[in-house]
């Protein structure tokens, strides 16, 4: 089974808040089995726009990918990082 990916490009408006995000989600990865492939490592733009903070995380599936994000734990994280961080976020399958 291909295993699934959540990549995000995140700018963190309010980083003390953030960290109630990172704290909030931390259920909803662990119940889904997440790896941190990179978290807000130093980064070069090659092309196109870039955002400040660059996420890729690993699940055993796409759809624990897709379930971790839709769960009611992650909600409850994902609603504190709306208000204190812009981002974009897909998930892909591997190959």
């Amino acid at each position: 089974m291909a295993k699934g990916y959540w990549i995000a490009r995140v700018d963190v408006r309010d980083p003390e808040r953030y960290k109630d995000y990172v704290a909030a989600a931390k259920p909803a990865f662990e119940k889904y089995g997440a790896n941190f492939l990179a978290r807000g490592g130093e980064y070069q733009r090659l092309e196109g726009n870039v955002r400040a903070r660059n996420v890729v995380i690993e699940f055993p599936s796409l759809q624990a990918a897709v379930d971790c994000y839709n769960s009611p734990e992650y909600q409850i994280a994902a609603a504190i990082r709306q208000e204190v961080a812009d981002a974009e976020m897909v998930v892909v399958e591997g190959v």
